[in-house]
């Protein structure tokens, strides 16, 4: 990459409005987690909205002046995204294999920020989308091609590698490499929410991919499921209810976490 897209980056990424924008991001995305984890421990007790990013803005839309609210969270999550992909750009590592690792995860969660931002401008503007309807239309479109059922199991596999990475980061506690915790008690304490937090959100993940691996090996696309068809699919099982509702309270975990990285992430 030319020394000059990189000098650039790099002067980019230290702005100080871009950075203030991008914490801003860190609690953008926190509300949202903190709505979703909520939804589902509704669903928990047998309640019937949707338990995911486009059921909790849904939510913020319906109260006074939401749409507000929701292009605020749209902005903050555009440039947080923004700073991910020029972060991504601008990252000093000497390892060129991981040079590339970080750019991939930098790029990849940019690509999350930004969908999850024009996700949230659309229901500003008065959409509604059906998640799980996309879901399986977006299953059935690649079903239909030769080999579809390859691409989709694949598709659901790469799915199930990042909530494994979710729960490994969660349990490892790797996460803090990239915020400056305060010491004792109190850094113990975030620490223990963003561990809680990542591990909810990988076994949701978990969930998805053997959805979607399911739906590549029987070749039926109604099975291929966002997060709120996850969680429904969480509540069906044994101890269900009690399952959905440790993935709420984990979801409000992150979300709460998320809130105190727009504080102390390293940026």
């Amino acid at each position: 990459m030319p020394d000059t897209v990189k000098s650039a980056a790099r002067a980019a990424e230290s702005h100080p409005a871009l950075r203030a924008l991008a914490r801003g991001g860190y609690v953008a995305s926190g509300i949202v987690h903190v709505l979703v984890g909520v939804i589902a421990l509704a669903v928990a007790r047998g309640w019937r909205g949707e338990s995911d990013q486009a059921g909790a803005l849904t939510a913020i839309a319906e109260v006074p002046a939401g749409f507000l609210a929701l292009w605020a969270l749209s902005v903050l999550l555009w440039a947080l995204g923004a700073y991910h992909a020029i972060h991504g750009v601008a990252a000093r590592i000497g390892n060129r294999s991981k040079r590339w690792a970080r750019r991939a995860a930098e790029w990849g969660q940019a690509v999350v920020f930004i969908v999850m931002g024009g996700l949230a401008a659309a229901v500003a503007l008065g959409a509604r989308p059906d998640t799980e309807q996309s879901a399986e239309s977006a299953g059935r479109g690649v079903l239909s091609f030769s080999g579809g059922p390859f691409l989709l199991a694949a598709a659901g596999i790469a799915i199930g590698i990042g909530g494994v990475s979710f729960i490994v980061m969660g349990a490892r506690r790797s996460f803090r490499q990239r915020v400056d915790l305060p010491s004792g008690a109190a850094g113990r304490w975030i620490s223990g929410l963003g561990s809680f937090g990542f591990m909810a959100k990988g076994l949701a993940l978990i969930v998805i991919c053997v959805l979607v691996c399911a739906a590549a090996v029987r070749g039926e696309p109604r099975l291929v499921s966002a997060l709120d068809g996850a969680i429904r699919s969480l509540r069906e099982l044994p101890a269900g209810p009690a399952l959905v509702a440790l993935v709420g309270i984990g979801f409000i975990s992150y979300g709460v976490f998320c809130g105190f990285r727009a504080r102390y992430a390293e940026l």
